[in-house]
Formats: structure tokens, sequence, C-alpha cells
């Protein structure tokens, strides 16, 4: 299975977990992975290097139309680092922009996306970009929702839409070369989960393996990486980007009329990820 395997999702939905996990697994090390080094492994298609690379200048010198026409091109670039799957994180939806794929097929071998709560994500979301939870909500109703570009990350802007539409956009993705993976599950039942993902990227590794890499990704090992040496993906809105990192907060954070809105405005897609309260 040559080419890109996508790590995808809605922002702060456990992309860099998942980041995280995949590079414990392959790299196999002795303690655990740099949380400032994911992207070595598990790059993602924002950089703007990969931009200027594609169309030979300086990224400051495109129009957002040609950085939206590059990106076929960027995608290759980027399978072509080596012959085996490339594992690289986006958060863009699964469609087009201006007529031009987000994702392209082309170089595609597969995708893991990771879908979390929206009641959860809100809170994470507010947190992440200096928001109200209001304002964090808004953000995730709008059809045309982007992260800026972000100067210390050296990333483009990135656009991803409302959280169902993203969902929604992934679920016409290959099922055959998609897996699906929800956060909640990452934390109630990993062992089950990861594993699964792992057969679902046909690696054949034993079973004490997985564990170790189970265990040098998790929440507290991360905080602690970031609390020691800071994380170079840290939003400047906020002062952790490892937070929390529990599910059900909401039920604490949320009033009753911001998680009807949240319902009202995401509903069939929350039932069919299986996110509807009791």
């Amino acid at each position: 299975m040559g080419g890109i395997i996508w790590l995808a999702s809605y922002p702060k939905s456990g992309n860099t977990w998942t980041r995280t996990f995949i590079n414990n697994l392959v790299l196999d090390p002795e303690k655990p992975v740099d949380i400032n080094v994911l992207s070595d492994l598990t790059p993602g298609d924002a950089r703007k290097s990969w931009y200027e690379k594609a169309g030979g200048m300086p990224y400051h010198r495109y129009s957002m139309g040609q950085v939206v026409s590059l990106r076929p091109k960027v995608h290759q670039l980027i399978a072509d680092l080596q012959e085996d799957k490339v594992f690289v994180k986006t958060h863009s939806i699964y469609g087009q922009l201006h007529g031009v794929p987000q994702i392209t097929m082309e170089c595609t071998a597969g995708a893991i996306y990771v879908i979390r709560n929206p009641l959860d994500v809100a809170i994470s979301v507010s947190s992440h970009f200096g928001l109200t939870i209001d304002g964090a909500i808004q953000l995730m109703n709008d059809p045309n929702a982007f992260l800026d570009e972000a100067p210390t990350l050296g990333n483009i802007r990135q656009y991803f839409g409302s959280w169902s539409g993203h969902a929604n956009s992934w679920t016409h993705f290959d099922r055959e070369r998609m897996h699906v993976v929800r956060y909640e599950d990452m934390q109630e039942k990993p062992e089950e989960t990861f594993t699964a993902m792992v057969k679902f990227l046909d690696l054949d590794l034993p079973e004490e393996r997985i564990k170790k890499a189970i265990e040098f990704s998790s929440f507290d090992v991360a905080r602690k990486q970031e609390d020691e040496k800071g994380f170079k993906e840290q939003s400047a809105m906020n002062e952790k980007f490892f937070r929390v990192g529990k599910s059900g907060q909401w039920k604490d954070i949320l009033t009753d009329t911001q998680v009807d809105q949240i319902i009202n405005n995401h509903r069939v897609t929350m039932k069919y990820f299986g996110y509807l309260p009791d």
C-alpha cells in the first residue's frame, strides 16, 4: 500500500494523538517519541514549504488561487517522499475548493478519519482558538470555516467547513480504503481500537509493540513532555495544547442552551456516529 495515508479530522478531534501513536508504533523507540518531531514521520499537508517547492517561488508571492491550484502537485511531492505509505495530517474536507480537489486521490492509498463528539469539540476549539464557547459553536456551524495562516507554524490557510459538513464529506471517501476512529473509543477501549487501526494499515506487528505504542502515546505522556519542553504546534491563543484529554466534559461545562444548539445544528451527523445524548 504505497501513497498517502491521510490522517484526517476536524480540528481538536484526536489527530495529534493518532500521529503520536503512529510515530511510536512505526519507530518502536526505547522511550516515547518527542512530540516536537511528530511531523518528521507524519507531516501536515498545510506547510508553506511544500507550496514553495511545488511552485518554485516564495509563498508570499502566490495568490490564494495559485495556492489552491498547487494542491495536487503538493500532494504528489509528499507521496514521493518514500516508496511505501506516507502518513499525512490534514484538516481539509474531502471535497473541492474552487474546483480543485482538497484530497488528491491519485496520490492516495487510504485514510484514517478521527471523529470526536462535537459537544466536547466545542470546548477544545474554544480553548485552542481563544474563542468563547458560543463563538466555537458558531465556528463549528460555519460551512466556510477555515484556519487562517499560521506564521509561527509555517502553515497555509486551511478550509474545513462545519463540523457536520467535514464529517459528512469524508463519508464519501472509498469506504474500503478508510478506517473511522472515534476519539471516545481511543480512550475507553484503547487496545481494541488501536489494534484495529494497525490491522487496517496491514501491519503485522506483535501485540507487545502495539501496547507499548499505546502507552507511549498516552495523554499523560504527551502532557508531561509539553510541560517540560513545550509543543511547537501549540496555539498562541492558549497556554496548553494538551489541556484535559477527557470525554464528556460537556456535561459539566456547556449550558442546556449550548447543548441544544449543537444538537440542532448537527443532529443527523451526531446520530450517524452515535453522539446523540440520551
